[in-house]
């Protein structure tokens, strides 16, 4: 018997906000996004209603109100302290992976995003071990040329190389990796995915909360990107930055993959973002913007260290 069930609804969504609001002070309150009629766990429409005064918005909180459901379940007892951040808790596969992409460093280290095969070629000439090539075009020639280019870049400097978005381009230039947003993923077919993972190429995946997360790890991607951690003005962002209470509890929930933070991070939240477990530190404005792009590179390298 679940010991819930002496406890009210009520009583619930007050302890849970009791224990966590200082943790999401800065968020604004969300909607309550509706608890279906067939759903009348009370445990779950508790923590919906608190996850949304939280300031998670609504899927996430729905996602994080099954977890501290099956927690609960699994528990035998409801615990307003216990944030839920087992991988079972929140239906992620069970390890080992059945059908995972293939493996990258478990820290990819200081991880520089980089605009053109120049730059990739600059940092990573510098030491920088991780680079993704970003570039944006519509032209098909003007990209195959970029990636070909940035392959070329890496080649003998030890740096792993990751292609954002241009996923076939990539396959067939020899690339290290891919990078794909949630909606770029989504928009893959079964096949797509298959012909992905048999090619070899590590896939990194961005996630911006606890649904996308899970989404995520229903591919088996090599690595996941969580952000943004803090505002950005480099793209619109559907979703308000992150924050690092929010990125410490998706690292313990990630815990199984290399993960990698990103969005308007700089030298100064090394140390912070690090304290949260998360293994790798992406950057873009910190070197492009950089008077002395090397010295920044450099400096960051030196501060995942301590």
């Amino acid at each position: 018997m679940v010991e819930s069930s002496t406890a009210s609804e009520a009583s619930m969504k007050l302890a849970i906000l009791e224990r966590h609001a200082g943790a999401f002070a800065d968020f604004p309150a969300q909607p309550t996004p509706a608890a279906s009629d067939s759903d009348s766990d009370p445990v779950h429409r508790a923590a919906l209603q608190a996850c949304a005064q939280l300031g998670f918005i609504a899927h996430d909180a729905d996602c994080i109100a099954k977890a501290w459901q099956a927690q609960t379940l699994r528990m035998g007892h409801f615990d307003a302290a216990l944030w839920p951040v087992e991988p079972e808790d929140f239906g992620l596969q069970p390890l080992p992976h059945a059908r995972p992409f293939a493996a990258c460093p478990q820290a990819l280290g200081l991880y520089a995003v980089l605009p053109d095969a120049q730059w990739v070629a600059r940092m990573a000439r510098a030491g920088v071990p991780t680079v993704q090539l970003r570039f944006k075009s519509q032209d098909t020639a003007a990209i195959d040329a970029e990636v070909r280019a940035a392959v070329d870049a890496v080649r003998g400097t030890g740096a792993h190389l990751y292609i954002n978005d241009h996923w076939r381009i990539a396959i067939a230039a020899g690339a290290y990796g891919v990078h794909l947003g949630q909606e770029d993923l989504d928009a893959l077919s079964a096949t797509e995915i298959s012909t992905l993972r048999d090619s070899g190429v590590r896939l990194g995946v961005s996630t911006h909360g606890y649904a996308e997360m899970v989404r995520a790890d229903a591919v088996a991607p090599s690595y996941i990107a969580m952000g943004a951690v803090f505002p950005t003005t480099l793209k619109k962002m559907a979703t308000v930055p992150q924050g690092v209470a929010r990125l410490e509890r998706y690292a313990r929930l990630m815990r199984n993959y290399p993960q990698v933070a990103i969005g308007g991070i700089g030298l100064e939240q090394f140390p912070q973002i690090l304290a949260t477990g998360v293994g790798s530190i992406a950057v873009v404005r910190a070197i492009v913007n950089a008077a002395d792009p090397e010295a920044a590179a450099a400096a960051m390298m030196h501060a995942m260290k301590e």
